[in-house]
């Protein structure tokens, strides 16, 4: 990364610190690998044993290799036909961690008046829960079908993919009255690089070097609170 800042695992290029809370009205977060530390997709994926098959084209999209995300996913999900729906509580309860961070940094966001969104592109069963988790205002993820206490290995209506969490990002920035450039986006993979494109401050979290190159603030080292290192 192309940097004229550089401190242990922190990164910025584009801005010059110290920022203020008050130039930003919301906070948009990506949950895979960003705000939680699995691709719930992948573990889902282990219960029946194709988590390899299925990490890989994980990998391939976060890494932008796979251009088309709603593919991909479409993809992936249908690997996971059959499996109990059961499974996706095990996992939630099993696997999930919020990753280090997350939880002092979005109490710090709402201390400054921010309001705070979870746009995903996995699934809602999860979205959901880690929204009441870290007391956000909002999520939006993709709805996987269940039948008969099973995946049928579809998705329910439109997928969330990196167009649809930059459109997300617009439509909050309208209902709050602000720019986009009052907001800040924090993602990891490839398909956030349309919502960052379009925030005003935009944050890589252990990112893929895609991201990371693109991003005005990469935090390679140490967890999400880091970004406070850079806000007043």
């Amino acid at each position: 990364m192309s940097a004229y800042f550089h401190s242990p695992g922190l990164a910025i290029q584009g801005i010059t610190p110290p920022l203020n809370w008050s130039s930003f009205k919301a906070i948009a977060f990506d949950m895979d690998s960003t705000l939680i530390n699995i691709e719930c997709i992948d573990e889902i994926a282990d219960a029946v044993g194709k988590k390899a098959e299925v990490a890989a084209i994980t990998e391939a999209a976060m890494r932008g290799e796979i251009t088309d995300f709603k593919d991909s996913l479409r993809r992936r999900v249908a690997l996971l036909k059959g499996v109990p729906a059961e499974s996706l509580a095990q996992v939630y309860d099993e696997r999930l961690r919020l990753n280090p961070g997350a939880q002092a940094l979005m109490q710090a966001a709402k201390e400054a008046g921010l309001h705070t969104m979870l746009v995903s592109g996995g699934f809602t069963f999860f979205a959901d829960r880690v929204k009441a988790r870290l007391g956000m205002h909002e999520a939006h993820a993709n709805v996987l079908a269940i039948e008969g206490g099973l995946l049928t290995g579809e998705v329910v209506g439109d997928i969330v993919d990196g167009e649809a969490k930059r459109q997300h990002l617009i439509s909050l920035c309208a209902r709050l009255g602000c720019p986009t450039s009052a907001a800040i986006a924090v993602g990891d993979g490839a398909n956030d690089l349309p919502m960052m494109g379009a925030a005003g401050l935009s944050v890589a979290y252990h990112a893929k070097p895609k991201v990371r190159e693109q991003a005005m603030v990469s935090i390679q080292e140490g967890g999400l609170d880091r970004l406070l290192e850079l806000l007043r």
